[in-house]
């Protein structure tokens, strides 16, 4: 889950001054039953827009919402520990997918279907492809709360000028490119190497554009052979291609995200583009702010694969943060009452952008555009409500057994030290 680690660093930036709430961090929870709706959330620059728009819900509620907040980390440990318990929040933040899921399956969450279908001007206010991250087994258990985080491929404006050249629209250009950049003494791709979830963005893609969403979908059902499918064996073909191309360089796997190595080796032109999580605006922004505000970083989305069966508008990425309802909660009709009113108001989606978030929200255009970065706002926006599928980060949508097990034998493909058909055969055994 680092790149909910990098989430937090991207909130943390675009709005500095919501740092100063951190000191509003709060203690644990005060038990049910209480006569307020108790809200757990992340302890980070989303908070000033949740706060606001709490202090505003609870001008008129009753009962009023009491938000607690914690970091990544120990959030998930808490929330692991008080879900089906006496000390469990009313309304809980998620990442939707598999994270929910195992709440769902437990029976520790509410079912929001009937209060979305019983106000559809509610339920059509969010982003259907964002929406489909929290519906499990054909019943809603969330709503989008946070922004939007598609992964996206950034290049440098400066190094493609140089070269003549555009981004790549379909393979064949990127393979291209590759070549052009390597003759030119440059990396065609920055690449984390040291961190295998940033790897794992190029499976997702490639295996979204060659076989569409349905190869992943089987084996997040666990289908027996379903990492031996020849979508999934083409995909990691195409992947070990470009390592041996030379697509990454020689030294990618010392190079770290977190520290910025991928990003400065980007920003410096060492490097002619990223696969990167749409977080990498703001993540230049701190690191290399000349390079976004002197306009030299482009991005675009993801090429197409010809004869591939996946949609080109096809994403991947993370599809937002979810708030829920926890099915012990003493007052179910007050919690969803303030997901209703509390996080779908115009000034909850006001601080949102404001903060650099990019809600899930229909028709926030105009807003974003007055934004702090209205051009990326706009692309996000337009990338994500464009597409007819959004596929949640393996990593987060897989049990953590699988999702382990998969980074590892993904970094040993990208070192070369296993074959393709190698990785589908270990993770074919992973229960």
């Amino acid at each position: 889950m680092l790149r909910v680690r990098r989430r937090a660093r991207y909130l943390a930036l675009v709005a500095a001054s919501a740092l100063a709430l951190s000191a509003c961090g709060s203690s644990g929870p005060a038990g049910g039953g209480s006569g307020e709706v108790r809200v757990w959330s992340l302890q980070d620059g989303v908070n000033k827009a949740e706060r606001e728009a709490v202090a505003a819900y609870n001008k008129s509620a009753d009962p009023k919402v009491k938000m607690e907040t914690f970091l990544n980390d120990p959030y998930k440990q808490k929330l692991q520990v008080a879900m089906g318990s006496p000390q469990a929040p009313d309304v809980f933040m998620n990442w939707g997918g598999g994270n929910l899921k195992q709440y769902v399956d437990a029976g520790q969450v509410h079912d929001l279907t009937g209060a979305l279908n019983a106000d559809p001007a509610w339920r059509d206010r969010f982003l259907p492809v964002v929406m489909k991250t929290a519906q499990i087994n054909g019943k809603y258990y969330g709503v989008p709360e946070r922004g939007m985080q598609p992964i996206v491929l950034f290049y440098n404006k400066d190094v493609f000028a140089k070269a003549g050249q555009q981004p790549p629209k379909t393979w064949d250009d990127l393979l291209r490119l590759v070549d052009v950049f390597k003759d030119r003494g440059v990396t065609p791709f920055a690449l984390a190497g040291s961190q295998a979830w940033t790897e794992l963005m190029w499976l997702e893609y490639l295996l979204d554009r060659i076989g569409g969403p349905a190869p992943f979908q089987a084996i997040v059902e666990r289908r027996p052979g379903a990492w031996k499918d020849p979508s999934v064996l083409r995909a990691l073909t195409m992947i070990r291609e470009l390592v041996d191309r030379g697509a990454f360089g020689t030294n990618y796997a010392s190079v770290d995200y977190d520290v910025g190595g991928a990003s400065t080796i980007f920003a410096q032109g060492k490097a002619a583009m990223h696969l990167m999580g749409s977080w990498e605006y703001a993540t230049q922004l701190e690191q290399n702010p000349d390079f976004v505000k002197k306009d030299r970083m482009g991005w675009t989305a993801f090429p197409s694969v010809p004869g591939g069966q996946g949609d080109p508008k096809n994403i991947v990425g993370n599809p937002s943060n979810y708030m829920s309802v926890s099915a012990g909660s003493k007052d179910k009709e007050a919690a969803v009452r303030f997901l209703k009113e509390g996080l779908t108001s115009d000034a909850y989606i006001r601080g949102m952008i404001s903060v650099g978030e990019v809600p899930a929200i229909k028709g926030v255009e105009p807003q974003l555009r007055s934004g702090p970065a209205p051009e990326y706002g706009t692309f996000i926006y337009g990338l994500v409500s464009g597409a007819p599928n959004f596929t949640q980060s393996w990593d987060q949508a897989l049990p953590p057994n699988v999702a382990e097990a998969m980074l590892t034998n993904l970094s040993k493909l990208f070192l070369k030290d296993i074959t393709p058909q190698q990785f589908a055969d270990a993770m074919d055994k992973i229960k």
